[in-house]
């Protein structure tokens, strides 16, 4: 299994559709197993995010479909 900062800077893409979704921003884990739960990009629109601090997409490790070197297969 990967380590959390291996994530960092890795592009994730919607497998549904092919949209882009950004670049991993942060990693959840179980503190006491030490497994990573979910990952989290940053949400797209910037018009919303001037009224919603928090429009992050958190992406539950069981939709991730494949992990590569530089991007990361989801589907929501």
């Amino acid at each position: 299994m990967d380590k959390g900062m291996d994530f960092k800077h890795k592009e994730v893409i919607n497998i549904k559709d092919g949209r882009r979704m950004g670049y991993v921003q942060d990693v959840c884990a179980d503190l006491e197993t030490g497994r990573i739960t979910s990952i989290i990009v940053p949400g797209g629109n910037k018009l919303m995010s001037f009224f919603n601090q928090n429009n992050d997409i958190i992406i539950p490790w069981q939709n991730i479909k494949c992990i590569g070197d530089d991007l990361i297969l989801v589907e929501i």
